[in-house]
């Protein structure tokens, strides 16, 4: 019978050394962990993109707004007529506003007219009343006076006036106009110049002045300064040429619509010398 024979295979001079000795693997263990890895690698890499994706794209909410009712809405409704008929209210009160302030405005500028016109009224009423006065006391014949022009020559002229009581009433007429305004022209009932005062002074008794100051330094009977009475004419510059004329209404003093910055006022003579006087009362 022949015997079998056993192969003898040289091992390492390490192979009985437990440790040493490579673990066997077969190919279903290395196929199951090939497995395994992969599918850990897919599922990390699909983890990944997933949060990219999310990382890139914000995340939004939406949402939802409660649907209007009909007791809610019919709310806004009445809110909304409220809110326009509060404004429609203020608009019409603004209107009213300005209407009375419009009215008041031009109430204010009827009264400021009414007492002007109550003033002059007043004025001219003072005048005929002391023109009354003088005349129930005096007589109111007229005399004509001779003016002459004096050493210089100039032309004479006469002037229709009556008795001298009626001074009185040329003091008291310009006294009323004291505090009225100068006008270059004017002739009043509110503003002068200097001859239209005088001009209208002397009207209140009848007597006729020339308009302007030149000739009424020629009219009626020249006088010295030093004897100048109540009621004479006062003019400045040569006769025949005056610039400016007054009125003497005695104790140093004349009256005249002087200059627009001073109106018709009382001044002293000795602050303002004139050059000559001519008397027409």
């Amino acid at each position: 019978m022949r015997e079998s024979l056993i192969p003898v295979v040289p091992m390492s001079h390490t192979a009985h050394i437990r440790n040493h000795r490579k673990p066997r693997r077969n190919a279903s263990t290395l196929a199951m962990r090939a497995g395994v890895a992969g599918g850990v690698l897919s599922t990390l890499a699909v983890a990944g993109a997933a949060g990219s994706a999310n990382a890139a794209e914000p995340v939004t909410q939406t949402l939802e707004l409660p649907t209007l009712t009909a007791d809610l809405a019919t709310q806004l409704a009445q809110s909304a007529d409220a809110t326009q008929q509060a404004a429609a209210n203020y608009e019409l009160q603004a209107e009213r506003d300005a209407a009375a302030a419009k009215a008041a405005k031009q109430a204010k500028a009827d009264l400021a007219d009414a007492k002007k016109k109550a003033e002059a009224k007043k004025k001219a009423e003072a005048a005929r009343k002391a023109a009354a006065e003088q005349a129930a006391s005096r007589s109111s014949t007229r005399t004509v006076l001779s003016s002459s022009a004096g050493s210089s020559g100039s032309s004479s002229s006469t002037v229709s006036a009556p008795a001298s009581g009626s001074v009185a009433t040329v003091i008291a007429f310009l006294k009323a106009q004291v505090g009225d305004a100068y006008v270059m022209g004017g002739t009043g009932p509110n503003a002068w110049d200097c001859s239209g005062l005088v001009q209208a002074a002397f009207r209140q008794v009848g007597v006729d002045l020339p308009r302007v100051s030149q000739d009424q330094s020629t009219s009626g009977t020249p006088v010295s300064l030093s004897n100048i009475q109540v009621g004479d004419i006062l003019y400045w510059g040569s006769a025949g040429s005056a610039y400016h004329v007054g009125v003497y209404i005695g104790n140093g003093q004349y009256l005249d619509a002087a200059n627009p910055s001073k109106g018709v006022v009382i001044q002293n003579l000795s602050g303002y010398p004139a050059t000559g006087a001519v008397r027409v009362l």
